[in-house]
């Protein structure tokens, strides 16, 4: 790190620093936003079996469906308005589903940001190196002329290090979202068919 530091001067600092952070966002975020984690393997089809064999729903259960994921948190608000119409139902859910989108975005500006300023950051660190060399042409003269090519390869190391921190970066951030924007799929659809279930049983009640 140290001779990366004086391979590109001052201004390799932040651009090291923006990795650092960039690559602790994408090790959270696989952490965080892993299937298993997000849409629990059964759990959908267990809360329609709870809701469809006449179970009562109490309170108590809901909150601990509510706590396990971002699916179950789905559910439980989606339970919560149950015997409301299905319309009011759609409305919970959309709204709940955008604070979820909004939890798993968590990080995922700053990421977006960091693959932005990657490339900028190390170019303003290649032109602060130009300029400070041809300031040293202007003093001294040109001197030789593989010292001269030394110091425009160490100028130029800035603009590759900006490249390095943000293709990762931008790479994970699209992945990122694309992962996001699939859950919610899946968490509509487990949602649609829990609203069938509600709905079977309201009309096997009426019936009854």
């Amino acid at each position: 790190m140290l001779e990366l530091i004086k391979a590109g001067g001052w201004p390799m600092i932040p651009l090291l620093l923006l990795a650092v952070a960039a690559l602790a966002i994408i090790l959270e975020r696989f952490w965080s936003l892993r299937r298993e984690r997000v849409l629990p393997p059964g759990l959908g089809e267990e809360v329609r079996e709870w809701v469809g064999g006449g179970k009562p729903l109490e309170p108590a259960h809901i909150e601990s469906l509510r706590a396990t994921s971002p699916l179950g948190a789905l559910l439980a608000a989606q339970l919560d308005v149950r015997g409301r119409g299905r319309e009011v139902m759609r409305e919970r859910v959309e709204d709940v589903g955008r604070h979820l989108v909004y939890r798993m975005e968590r990080y995922l500006n700053a990421l977006g940001t960091i693959a932005a300023a990657g490339p900028l950051l190390g170019l303003f660190g290649t032109v602060v190196g130009m300029i400070q060399m041809f300031l040293g042409i202007l003093d001294h003269g040109i001197g030789d002329a593989n010292q001269l090519a030394g110091g425009i390869g160490k100028a130029l190391v800035c603009t590759a290090t900006g490249m390095v921190v943000a293709i990762p970066a931008l790479v994970f951030h699209r992945h990122f979202r694309s992962r996001i924007a699939g859950y919610i799929v899946d968490m509509e659809h487990e949602a649609m068919q829990l609203a069938d279930v509600l709905d079977a049983v309201a009309s096997n009640k009426k019936k009854g």
